[in-house]
């Protein structure tokens, strides 16, 4: 049995649709929400993960390297890829009043700050109101003029403490998103 990538139920025969672009198996009841994918009649699972189709079929070296690389990929199927967005730090929730309060003990304005910076007044505004982001190179800037971190703290761990998900320990679209109905 399968479990349904929209729903979460549990299906005998999923079929695979496509929704916003993504391809999902889903069971019958999910197959409304995305146009339903025609699977070719050849076996496409071997050469799914190859990354030059015409090589690996015109000789035998290439078959070997696609079965080398499928091994290797079965046995990091355990524990999750690492992707860039592990790398980045988190911007703290209240970076808006970090800067603000920062700023305010300096004894600078607004417009000191931004000509300190070389940026305009009203980013300032922006960021201490919370109204946008500040881009990395602005952060870095900020964090070392007003000496100040905006980084959020325990990041990583607040990944860890969602208590979503079946108990097989993967997640499903429907574990994450509320439908409106």
């Amino acid at each position: 049995m399968v479990q349904c990538e929209m729903c979460g139920a549990e299906t005998s025969s999923p079929k695979t649709i496509k929704v916003e672009g993504a391809k999902l198996d889903v069971c019958s009841d999910c197959t409304d929400f995305g146009t339903e994918v025609k699977q070719p009649s050849s076996s496409s699972s071997s050469t799914k993960y190859s990354t030059g189709s015409s090589s690996s079929s015109s000789s035998g070296g290439g078959q070997s390297s696609g079965s080398a690389s499928s091994s290797s990929s079965g046995g990091s199927s355990q524990r999750r890829r690492s992707d860039m967005f592990d790398d980045m730090d988190e911007l703290a929730t209240d970076y808006d009043d970090r800067v603000r309060n920062a700023r305010e003990s300096k004894g600078l304005s607004q417009s000191e700050l931004a000509n300190e910076l070389n940026e305009k007044a009203s980013l300032i505004r922006k960021i201490e109101r919370g109204d946008t982001l500040p881009s990395d190179r602005v952060q870095s800037e900020l964090e070392s003029f007003l000496e100040i971190n905006l980084n959020a703290e325990g990041a990583s761990g607040e990944d860890s403490e969602w208590s979503g998900g079946s108990s097989t320990g993967s997640y499903t679209l429907g574990d994450v998103v509320k439908r409106k109905d």
